[in-house]
C-alpha cells in the first residue's frame, strides 16, 4: 500500500466519523455578512490555515477547490461567486464528495442565497485534475500539497498551474518546518497523511512553486502550528512546525528570477523628496515601500545609508513593488 493509500484511508474515515482535531486550523473562520457556516461543515474543517482571501475573489470568479473537506471553504468562495458550477470541488475520496454533498443541503437551510450547483463535485486527485486548461482565474487547497512527496508535489503544482488562466492565482496553505526531520518520521505514511512528517523548509517550498513556472509568490501569513515532542513522537528533540499561507500568481516568468515576497519593507530618509533606482523603484522619503526580496537585495547591495530594508516578516498583503 502506498502512502497515497493510507491519505485515502485517514480521510475516508474522517468524512465517516468527523475528527476535530485531524488538522485543525489556527486560522479564525470569515464572518461575512449573511453567509452562516453549518456546524458540521467548522467541525470538518481539516485544513491549516485559509484560502479564501476576498481581494482574491473579484468579478464572479471561476474558482477550484482541491481536497473537499466537510464543504466549508466551498460554501465560503461560492459566497463570492453565486453562479451555477462556479466553484469547482475535486476530490479522490468518495466519502468526502458524499459528506460535501450532503452538508451543502445544510447550508441551503441557513443561508437564502446559496445553491448547491454552486459547486460542482468532480471526482478527482490533484495528480490529474478533471479541469480545463486555463479555466480557473484561482485555485487552492489546504493542508493536502504537504501531504506529497516530491516528485507528486512537483505534479500536483504543474496541474494548478495547468488549469490557472493567465495571471490566475494559486492560494495554498500548508505546514512547513526549518529542522531536518528524522527519515524515519519522513517515512511514517500516517505521520505524512496527519499533515506532519511532509512538511518541508519554506525556502524549499516556494522553489518548488517558483519551478512550477509561477512568476510571483506572495507569504501572506505564517503561524505555529504542532510541535513533534519526544515522548509524544519518535523524536530525540522537538520539531516546531509552522503553517502558511501562500498566494502564488501565474505571472509571466521575470528574466531575472521570480519575485518573492516574504514582507520586506524598504524606507528612504535621506535629504531629498524622493530616491529612483532607475530600476522601476521611487521610494518617497520616510515612507515605506513593501518590496519583493529581489528587490530589497538590489537596494541593499547599492551600501546606502539613507535606505533601510526590514527583515521578513512573512506576512504580504498587496500594495508592493518588484
Amino acid at each position: 500500500m502506498s502512502y497515497l493509500d493510507t491519505t485515502h484511508d485517514v480521510y475516508k474515515e474522517a468524512a465517516l466519523t468527523p475528527d476535530v482535531g485531524l488538522c485543525c486550523t489556527t486560522t479564525p473562520v470569515w464572518q461575512l455578512p449573511g453567509l452562516d457556516i453549518p456546524s458540521i461543515m467548522l467541525r470538518m474543517n481539516y485544513g491549516c490555515g485559509s484560502t479564501v482571501h476576498p481581494r482574491d475573489l473579484v468579478n464572479d470568479p471561476k474558482i477550484l477547490y482541491v481536497g473537499v473537506g466537510g464543504g466549508m471553504e466551498l460554501l465560503q468562495f461560492a459566497y463570492f461567486s453565486r453562479q451555477q458550477g462556479g466553484v469547482i470541488g475535486v476530490d479522490v475520496v468518495d466519502e468526502m464528495l458524499e459528506a460535501s454533498q450532503k452538508n451543502f443541503v445544510e447550508a441551503e437551510a441557513l443561508n437564502p442565497w446559496f445553491k448547491s450547483d454552486f459547486v460542482d463535485l468532480r471526482k478527482g486527485d490533484a495528480l490529474h485534475l478533471p479541469v480545463e486548461d486555463s479555466s480557473v482565474d484561482v485555485a487552492a487547497q489546504n493542508c493536502l500539497f504537504n501531504i506529497f512527496k516530491k516528485d507528486d508535489l512537483q505534479k500536483a503544482l504543474a496541474e494548478m498551474y495547468r488549469v490557472l488562466k493567465p495571471h490566475g492565482r494559486l492560494v495554498l496553505s500548508d505546514p512547513v518546518c526549518e529542522q531536518q526531520m528524522p527519515q524515519h518520521i519522513i517515512d511514517d505514511e500516517r505521520l505524512r497523511a496527519l499533515c506532519l512528517s511532509g512538511s518541508l523548509p519554506l525556502d524549499e517550498y516556494i522553489q518548488m512553486i517558483t519551478d512550477a513556472g509561477f512568476g510571483t509568490v506572495e507569504i501572506r501569513a505564517k503561524r505555529p502550528y504542532r510541535i513533534l515532542a519526544p515522548g509524544h513522537y519518535d523524536v530525540d528533540e522537538m520539531i516546531y512546525i509552522e503553517s502558511v499561507e501562500v498566494c502564488a500568481i501565474k505571472d509571466p516568468m521575470p528574466a531575472d528570477g521570480p519575485c518573492v515576497f516574504t514582507g520586506k519593507t524598504a524606507i528612504y530618509f535621506g535629504g531629498e523628496e524622493h530616491f529612483d533606482d532607475q530600476k522601476g523603484h521611487v521610494l518617497l522619503q520616510n515612507q515605506p515601500l513593501a518590496v519583493c526580496d529581489k528587490t530589497a537585495g538590489a537596494l541593499g547591495d547599492l551600501g546606502r545609508d539613507d535606505i533601510f530594508i526590514s527583515e521578513s516578516t512573512y506576512h504580504y498583503d498587496g500594495g508592493g513593488c518588484c
